[in-house]
């Protein structure tokens, strides 16, 4: 099963005591940034500190995660200097605009796996969508290297660029958030959603948590821990969820044995679809820990 990226948190580069503590959170990506939140007078010292604390910290299983500066004022080709022959992290390209973008990008760190006797294609790739070329160029941005492990949107910038400003429902971001889930699937990557900044909204937090996993994402960029657990809760399957994916899984796996590929349960057609959905559900739930315990009490 694809790794689990349900929780994405944002680690300012220049936060020493967020870098260094970064590993307590029970998130399952750490996104450390050197871009946006780093002005730019602490961009040496962010990749200084975030360089030392990636040799010297074990940040146990969490998936790393950088997000560089952009390729074309040169600052994200000294980050990829930095990082790249840690051999540790993934590199997240920001405000992606088209599929050279991602070209671009690969082509440089391939030099720089090549000098550091780095195997070719060890380093992954994230693209950030936060722009309207950007979301209409999702697909061809998606399909663009075979380093991408996944795409996601960036709303601040995605709706300055559209002349708009986001709002509780988030109406205006539907279009993209189609675009770049429908471009992810084509692709077989993972969707991240945007942050979701007022912290002190913690209702319209979840109503937009609930939207997107109803929509299709993986998970969802958070910007504070205190969004975890919310993230975690929606994006796990539930009890109720892991028993019926098992009765699915049991009633054909009988009729697999008859010869039919289409059988009835509580009174509901069960084929291929179905079949897939149930099977999603249960490795979800083998990778979070809650299918062991809720199995041995079916069989029971």
């Amino acid at each position: 099963m694809t790794k689990l990226r349900r929780t994405m948190l944002f680690v300012p580069g220049n936060n020493t005591s967020m870098v260094v503590n970064a590993g307590i959170y029970p998130v399952d990506s750490l996104m450390f940034d050197l871009e946006d939140s780093v002005s730019l007078d602490q961009k040496d010292n962010a990749r200084f500190v975030l360089h030392e604390a990636l040799k010297t910290i074990n940040y146990q299983n969490k998936e790393l995660i950088v997000r560089i500066n952009s390729l074309s004022n040169g600052m994200g080709q000294t980050d990829l200097d930095y990082l790249i022959p840690l051999g540790k992290v993934a590199i997240r390209l920001p405000k992606t605009d088209s599929s050279q973008d991602i070209i671009d990008c690969e082509s440089y760190i391939e030099k720089i796996e090549k000098r550091c006797g780095m195997k070719v294609g060890t380093t992954k790739m994230m693209a950030a969508i936060e722009s309207a070329n950007g979301v209409l160029n999702a697909y061809s941005i998606a399909h663009a290297s075979k380093r991408l492990i996944g795409i996601a949107l960036g709303a601040e910038d995605l709706v300055t660029d559209l002349h708009t400003r986001r709002s509780p429902g988030g109406l205006e971001l539907s279009f993209a958030r189609s675009m770049i889930l429908m471009a992810a699937r084509s692709a077989g990557i993972s969707a991240i959603d945007t942050v979701f900044s007022d912290l002190n909204d913690m209702e319209g937090f979840r109503s937009e948590v609930e939207m997107i996993k109803q929509l299709g994402f993986d998970g969802k960029s958070i910007i504070n821990p205190r969004q975890i657990e919310t993230i975690v809760e929606i994006f796990s399957p539930t009890e109720k969820e892991i028993i019926a994916a098992l009765e699915i899984v049991d009633v054909m796996k009988e009729a697999a044995k008859m010869g039919k590929g289409v059988v009835s349960l509580h009174g509901k057609m069960v084929d291929k679809p179905i079949i897939e959905r149930a099977k999603r559900v249960l490795e979800t739930a083998k990778v979070t820990g809650q299918l062991a315990r809720i199995e041995d009490e079916y069989y029971e």
